[in-house]
């Protein structure tokens, strides 16, 4: 009896743990933009240190997707191209939240997120997230080992 208790807990615990993390890998698809966005949300809200993004279309969403991170969160972003209208919002928004860096890369198609040393790979741009189907997937290589390879 007490046994079967305790395994009862030991599933309860195992299913919170599984569920309090971002997932791994998925699929959403056209028309989940509040499923998705929801998703990038708890990702950004799980960094403890640093967020770093690749992807080569921020616009003010991106940046109010980041304002989700705890104070103490780094974020830096690196896009292909830095519009004046970019530059405006960034400004602005460093005026009342806690800063994000910005700087051109043109070296990557794909996007990036990087939430501490994980390094996850989503085949839609974080402002598109929802509006057509894409995929998302925690990779095994570590943060540091891809930027490196970047040239960051």
């Amino acid at each position: 009896r007490i046994e079967q208790r305790v395994t009862e807990t030991e599933k309860k615990i195992d299913f919170f743990v599984r569920t309090a993390l971002p997932p791994v890998e998925g699929i959403f698809y056209d028309g989940q933009i509040f499923d998705a966005y929801k998703f990038a949300s708890d990702l950004i809200k799980s960094a403890k240190k640093t967020i770093i993004l690749i992807d080569n279309y921020i616009d003010e969403s991106v940046l109010m997707l980041l304002s989700k991170r705890a104070k103490e969160v780094d974020a830096t972003i690196y896009t292909a191209q830095i519009s004046s209208r970019l530059e405006l919002d960034l400004k602005k928004y460093n005026a009342q939240y806690p800063p994000v860096s910005i700087h051109t890369l043109s070296r990557s198609h794909d996007r990036f997120p990087f939430i501490d040393t994980d390094a996850y790979h989503i085949g839609a741009s974080l402002k598109d997230l929802g509006k057509k189907m894409f995929a998302f997937s925690k990779m095994e290589l570590k943060a540091q080992e891809l930027l490196q390879n970047t040239g960051i």
